[in-house]
């Protein structure tokens, strides 16, 4: 048997990112490793610019995700003023968005992008250590959840989490029986959003005793917070149930 930490994700707006190319800013259809481990970076208090700190976190855990609603694709036509940040000494700094915006107005730039988002998604989180002292124990992350340091988004900063994450700590032989037995305060609540019958179910430790039907390469293993670099994983996936009494 082994330990499983567990929270659910949901919120009316979610950009989980993928590889972006110039002005388009596409999402994957369910969270990146990345995405949460940045998530618990901000429950814990670790800052970007903390490598050592972030590199720990990247590889102390194993991460599977249960997409129990999709949700809606919603495309966004992004328009922001930016104010140039210069070359060499005449390179500027600007703290807040306020800072930004006090130039004058002939310096100011306009940045035009396209942006994807997943509205109305639900996602159940699972993660497992994959080594034995891992640099927090689950205990840990989950407590850390309940009263994080630093606010947690979903993807970007404008995708406010609407729901309590509600996290625990579930015994299983598998990632599978521990997320399928997984109960949460606010079901009854957000029933109408999972499917009953079915629901597509990513992992990334090849150690699971989970049959896979297929597997994919995703770019977001950490390698640098501070320099925004990335690694191929392996990710396998399955179609489960997710109702205890209809688990196959």
């Amino acid at each position: 048997m082994d330990n499983y930490l567990i929270f659910r994700l949901y919120g009316p707006m979610a950009s989980w990112g993928d590889i972006a190319v110039g002005s388009y800013r596409p999402t994957f259809d369910h969270p990146s490793k990345s995405a949460i481990l940045g998530l618990l970076a901000a429950a814990l208090g670790i800052r970007r610019d903390e490598e050592e700190k972030q590199l720990e976190l990247a590889s102390g855990y194993n991460y599977g995700v249960l997409i129990n609603s999709p949700g809606f694709m919603l495309r966004d036509y992004h328009t922001s003023q930016v104010p140039s940040a210069g070359t060499g000494r005449n390179r500027k700094i600007f703290l807040t968005r306020k800072d930004e915006l006090s130039v004058p107005k002939e310096e100011l730039n306009t940045i035009l992008s396209t942006r994807d988002y997943y509205c109305d998604g639900l996602y159940t989180v699972i993660l497992s250590s994959r080594k034995e002292n891992p640099p927090y124990s689950l205990e840990m992350l989950a407590n850390a959840i309940k009263e994080p340091s630093f606010s947690m988004y979903l993807g970007r900063k404008s995708c406010t989490v609407a729901l309590p994450l509600d996290p625990m700590i579930i015994s299983a032989p598998t990632m599978k029986e521990a997320i399928v037995n997984a109960e949460f305060k606010d079901d009854a609540f957000i029933g109408r959003l999972i499917d009953v019958r079915s629901c597509r179910f990513y992992w990334d430790d090849p150690d699971e005793e989970v049959s896979h039907e297929h597997s994919v390469s995703r770019r977001d293993e950490v390698l640098s917070r501070k320099r925004w670099q990335f690694a191929d994983r392996k990710e396998y996936y399955s179609m489960i149930s997710w109702r205890k009494d209809a688990c196959t």
